[in-house]
């Protein structure tokens, strides 16, 4: 048994003596029922345990008397280690701590709980100088340095530095789910796991994002939604150098390289590489037209991601913010665009004259110059036209959006309306140029003399100074 003080092995030896030295009735001749015990004082049982002999009614060594537990048989060599074992039975805790209330059956395990509140850590790591309130959390510890891994799992061979993580280890191969939802019935390995579950059912969404407000249930879904304002792509694909905010959706990206299709149809036989596109795929088989309505308009959508973005048209939630000029955008493509326009990147190019375009639709647009593509024919004459005439003046086009926007010069409506003027606009991209007079934002910079320009055209103005082609 370990060495104990002098201070807790009188006290001990005192319980049992009152204040008038009269000897007190021993604890291990009264009446008790066996009662099962699983709680925090296995630690100490464990430790009591050691001090337990076998069972005999003399020492095989020694000749010494020995005093058995009437309750469970344990044997011990003083009465007085007979007399602590049985507060496991009784659940006696006569060392209780004066700040917090808490009871312990020794007042070797009140002293270490006073750490707690007095935030004393006399064992500290030799290697890297943290401080513990326990000799057995340093010992713990110092496997971080050493990398013992004294817990083996006997199914699989993983090793482990804590008794209690092969414990909870153990639970993937037996399949053990002890922690049971108390609304829904659903069964959790993990304490931890059933914690944020219940979050679902009460609401609760403590972590929220200081720069946009949006509030999230888990800490780690905060951290990574703080890379969409960031901008951090912490995951590289290591063979064609695209990064991501987050590892499963690089592990997605690696099945394009790989060609894994780990979800198969059950039905045909057809692979994919995400559960997302094969659910989708299983409504062929079974008809099935799920719909997702909005609540405030409805509008239905077929999967409940394009609701979500739909959702930020009502909301007004912008949360991707471009880092150069703190325009935020409501989709992750969207913003991707815009920043084009400070770096001047024009990914798409016209395979024919060279024209470079911010986006591919633009580009598709384009090629119908060369092509001449009239991609709207009649259905009856096979006759090319723009399917979105103006019933006013019959002006056509080929986009309905044109058609809405055009419409605003007959009606006089003009709904983008500045802030801080009171200027109205009918075209939302003539609003954000006049914002830049008041902003003095100028995000078209001359490469080759740092000028800077509110709009792009009077840019390609300016360059013509430079090369000296004629205005």
């Amino acid at each position: 048994m370990a060495f104990e003080p002098p201070h807790i092995k009188e006290e001990q030896e005192e319980l049992w003596t009152n204040q008038q030295g009269e000897q007190l009735q021993d604890i291990t001749k009264l009446p008790f029922t066996a009662v099962p015990v699983k709680s925090e004082d296995d630690e100490e049982e464990a430790e009591w345990n050691r001090d337990a002999r076998p069972s005999s009614s003399k020492t095989k060594n020694t000749g010494k008397s020995t005093f058995p537990c009437s309750l469970c048989g344990k044997q011990f060599t003083k009465k007085r280690k007979i007399n602590r074992h049985m507060r496991i039975h009784t659940r006696e805790k006569p060392f209780p701590c004066s700040l917090c209330g808490k009871g312990f059956a020794q007042k070797g395990k009140l002293n270490t709980h006073m750490r707690i509140h007095t935030g004393e850590k006399p064992f500290p790591c030799s290697l890297c100088g943290k401080g513990f309130a326990q000799k057995g959390k340093l010992n713990t510890h110092m496997r971080i340095h050493t990398g013992e891994k004294p817990f083996p799992c006997s199914l699989c061979g993983k090793q482990f530095t804590e008794k209690g993580h092969l414990k909870i280890h153990m639970r993937i191969h037996t399949g053990e789910k002890p922690f049971v939802c108390s609304l829904c019935g659903t069964a959790f390995a993990h304490k931890e796991s059933l914690k944020r579950h219940m979050r679902i059912h009460t609401g609760e969404k403590s972590f929220v994002c200081s720069l946009c407000g949006k509030q999230f249930t888990e800490k780690g879904k905060l951290k990574i939604h703080m890379r969409i304002h960031t901008g951090e792509k912490s995951f590289v694909c290591s063979l064609c150098g695209k990064q991501f905010t987050e590892k499963g959706k690089l592990n997605t990206h690696m099945r394009i390289h790989t060609g894994e299709k780990p979800f198969p149809c059950s039905l045909c036989g057809k692979g994919f590489t995400q559960k997302g596109h094969l659910n989708t795929h299983m409504r062929i088989h079974t008809g099935e037209k799920p719909t997702f309505p909005c609540s405030l308009c409805g509008k239905q959508f077929t999967e409940k991601g394009n609701l979500n973005k739909h959702m930020r048209i009502h909301t007004g939630e912008k949360p991707f913010v471009c880092s150069l000029c703190g325009k935020g955008f409501a989709h992750k493509g969207h913003l991707n665009t815009h920043v084009r326009i400070h770096t001047r990147e024009k990914p798409f190019i016209c395979p024919l004259c060279g024209t470079g375009f911010t986006d591919k639709g633009n580009l598709n647009t384009h090629m119908r110059i060369h092509t001449g593509e009239k991609p709207f024919p009649c259905p009856l004459c096979g006759t090319a036209f723009k399917p979105f005439p103006c019933s006013l003046c019959g002006t056509a086009f080929a986009q309905k959006g044109n058609l809405k926007i055009h419409m605003r010069i007959h009606t006089g409506e003009k709904p983008f309306i500045c802030s801080l003027c009171g200027k109205q606009f009918t075209k939302k991209g003539n609003l954000n140029k006049h914002m830049r007079i008041h902003t003095r934002e100028k995000p078209f910079v001359c490469s080759l003399c740092g000028k800077g320009f509110t709009e792009n055209g009077t840019l390609h103005k300016h360059m013509r100074t430079h090369t000296g082609e004629s205005l």
